[in-house]
């Protein structure tokens, strides 16, 4: 018995261990995954705390796997271990039953599995974690006193180091479809045998410290809409089978509302992209660096653009400037193109040849 409860523990720990450092390597993926929980459950007040639940979840994670391996704590553990468990099956289940959501999240962009799968997964995980718990007063660790706060605390320090890294210099592991060496054009392409996703889609927009949601059609005949600023969106999925393409949402739009999505991606010569989510940050890359590489391109006749969904305030500020071009692409997909803002795709058609923060440009940009 005791052989089984090694087995049981080492099982348990090495997958929490390993779902927390996979989306500890992208926790902006894990925040964006919990507002798509809660805005299926119309809870869109939680977004601005769901960075600091991704950092938390992650540290936690990893701790927790630890800990049940080495045997410490267990009384404790056994129980914060049951809980999270109870929440994770809650999660999943509610995804494969409602369908709103489709994939879980459990192991990040890295490991994506679908609702039913992470919900098998969280039950063979509770049938385990409830062993641990009946004989949790049996457990105890072989290490001595300090060795496991030690271990514990390197592993909170190494966990911490980490999300910060990459919440300012873009993932280590880059698991996404616009990653380097992807092709935009055959990552929008649809699987043989598809059923194109189609999607109910509901903007949500801010006006004076008020939300408002709009549909599509209503969103193109409104003439004021510089006059709100983005929030967020909201699809339905009507039809589809689901194995649409790994890019399904990407377009470039010119300022006058013309679609220039072929014409980028499909240009001979190379370019810049910079991905822009929002304007927060425009004093901190907006500097030399910047303007040098806007005009070393201009003499090379290759074009810089701006990408954002951020219309109205990329229209101020680069709508006179000839040597920067603005494209408006939507915020889910400049988000997930994009984990820092705002973040530089050195391009070659519709190639991705590089891709970094723009902390990393006074280092990158000139290579």
């Amino acid at each position: 018995m005791k052989k089984r409860f090694v087995i049981i523990r080492w099982v348990v720990g090495l997958l929490f261990i390993f779902s927390g450092l996979i989306k500890a390597n992208d926790p902006l993926g894990l925040s964006y995954k919990m507002q798509e929980f809660f805005a299926a459950w119309g809870l869109h007040g939680f977004n601005g705390y769901t960075l600091a639940l991704s950092l938390l979840m992650n540290l936690f994670e990893v701790l927790a796997g630890v800990a049940v391996i080495i045997g410490w704590r267990m009384k404790l553990f056994s129980w914060l271990l049951l809980l999270l468990i109870i929440f994770f099956t809650f999660l999943t289940g509610y995804a494969q039953l409602s369908g709103k959501i489709k994939t879980c999240g459990c192991f990040g962009d890295c490991l994506p599995l679908t609702p039913l799968q992470s919900f098998i997964k969280d039950l063979v995980l509770l049938l385990l974690i409830l062993v641990l718990f009946v004989y949790r007063a049996k457990i105890s660790s072989a290490l001595r006193n300090p060795l496991p706060q030690l271990l514990l605390f390197i592993c909170i320090a190494a966990v911490t180091v980490l999300q910060w890294y990459v919440l300012n210099h873009l993932p280590i592991l880059d698991c996404l479809p616009y990653k380097p060496g992807n092709n935009i054009l055959e990552q929008m392409k649809p699987h043989a045998g598809t059923i194109p996703d189609k999607y109910e889609l509901t903007f949500i927009y801010s006006k004076n410290g008020k939300n408002y949601e709009f549909g599509e059609d209503t969103l193109s005949n409104m003439a004021d809409i510089g006059t709100y600023a983005y929030v967020d969106r909201k699809e339905k999925l009507i039809k589809g089978n689901g194995t649409d393409a790994k890019i399904v949402d990407f377009s470039l739009e010119s300022l006058y509302g013309n679609d220039t999505t072929a014409a980028v991606l499909g240009q001979n010569n190379g370019y810049v992209m910079l991905f822009v989510k929002d304007f927060s940050t425009y004093d901190q890359w907006h500097d030399n660096t910047f303007n040098n590489k806007v005009t070393a391109l201009k003499q090379k006749g290759q074009p810089f653009f701006v990408i954002t969904p951020d219309k109205a305030t990329a229209a101020k500020l680069f709508g006179n400037n000839p040597d920067v071009h603005v494209l408006i692409c939507d915020g889910t997909a400049v988000k997930t193109a994009a984990r820092v803002n705002p973040t530089y795709f050195m391009m070659q058609q519709a190639n991705i040849i590089k891709k970094f923060a723009y902390l990393d440009a006074p280092r990158l940009l000139t290579k």
